[in-house]
C-alpha cells in the first residue's frame, strides 16, 4: 500500500449562515470551485494531473445539489476529463471525503485526490432534503428520527452536564476562537474572500461565527431550543454557517515526482 500525504490545505472563512453573513450572497458552486481552484495554485500542480474531486455535502439540493463538485470543478477551470463526486454522510461528509481518497491513493488506484466540501447554510437550510420522510413513511420506521439539539439533549441528562457547565463551556470556545484569530493562527488556511454586502465591497479574511466577549450572565439568561426544561440554547449549540475546505491529498510517487 501507499503512504497517503496531504500536501496543500486551504478553507474559505466560516460566515454566519444567515442573509447578513459574509458569504451568503455568493452561489455554493461557486464558494467550493474558489477552494478547488486555490488547493491547486497553492501547491502548484496542474489541474488536469487530479484524478478525482470527492466533496462532502450535509444538504445535497436544489443550489448544491447535481454533483456539486463537478460543476465547481468546470467552474474552476479543470479539464472536462476530471471527474468529482459528491457524499452525504451527515455531519462526517466532509471528513469522510478525505478518507475515500486516501483510500484511493493507498490502494494505488490513484495518485493526486482533492477531498472537499462545502455548505451554505444561509442558502440551502439544514433538512432541506429530508421531504420525503413524511409522518405516513415514519408511522412504521423502525427507529426514532431526532434532530441533533435532542440528541445533545441526551447527552448532556445521560452525562449529567449542567447548563452551567455547558455555558462555561462555550464560552472558554468562543475566547480560544477569538484568541488564536487575534494570534494569526488560521490566516495560513484562509483564502480572502472579496464579498458584496448591501452594496458594499470588502475582503473577508476571518471567521465569523465566534464573538471576541461573551457576557456569561446574558448567555445564562437565554432560552433554551429543543426542550422547555433542556439545556441546550442558541449561545451553547452549534452554529449555522457557510463555508467551504479542499485538501489535496498524494501518493507518495507523487510526491517525488512534482516535488
Amino acid at each position: 500500500m501507499s503512504d497517503v500525504y496531504i500536501v496543500e490545505a486551504v478553507r474559505t472563512p466560516v460566515g454566519r449562515g444567515r442573509e447578513n453573513g459574509a458569504l451568503h450572497n455568493i452561489h455554493p458552486v461557486d464558494l467550493l470551485a474558489g477552494v478547488l481552484d486555490e488547493v491547486c495554485k497553492r501547491a502548484g500542480v496542474d489541474k488536469g494531473k487530479i484524478d478525482d474531486i470527492i466533496a462532502g455535502c450535509v444538504s445535497p439540493i436544489g443550489e448544491q445539489g447535481a454533483n456539486i463538485p463537478r460543476l465547481a470543478l468546470l467552474k474552476a477551470g479543470f479539464p472536462v476529463e476530471v471527474p468529482a463526486v459528491q457524499l452525504n454522510r451527515m455531519c462526517g461528509s466532509s471528513q469522510q471525503a478525505v478518507h475515500f481518497a486516501s483510500q484511493a491513493i493507498a490502494s494505488g488506484d490513484m495518485d493526486l485526490v482533492i477531498a472537499s466540501g462545502v455548505e451554505m447554510m444561509s442558502r440551502v437550510p439544514m433538512g432541506s432534503d429530508w421531504g420525503g420522510l413524511t409522518e405516513e413513511f415514519l408511522s412504521d420506521f423502525p427507529f426514532a428520527l431526532r434532530s441533533m439539539g435532542i440528541c445533545a439533549e441526551d447527552i448532556a441528562e445521560e452525562w449529567d452536564l449542567s447548563r452551567e457547565e455547558l455555558d462555561a463551556y462555550s464560552a472558554d470556545s468562543h475566547a480560544r476562537a477569538a484568541a488564536a484569530t487575534e494570534a494569526g493562527a488560521f490566516k495560513s488556511q484562509i483564502m480572502p474572500m472579496t464579498v458584496t454586502v448591501e452594496g458594499e465591497t470588502k475582503v473577508v479574511d476571518y471567521d465569523e461565527g465566534f464573538r471576541k466577549s461573551i457576557d456569561v450572565e446574558k448567555m445564562a439568561g437565554l432560552k433554551t431550543i429543543f426542550k422547555e426544561d433542556g439545556k441546550i440554547t442558541a449561545g451553547n449549540a452549534s452554529q449555522i454557517s457557510d463555508g467551504s475546505a479542499a485538501l489535496l491529498l498524494a501518493s507518495e510517487k507523487a510526491v517525488k515526482e512534482l516535488g
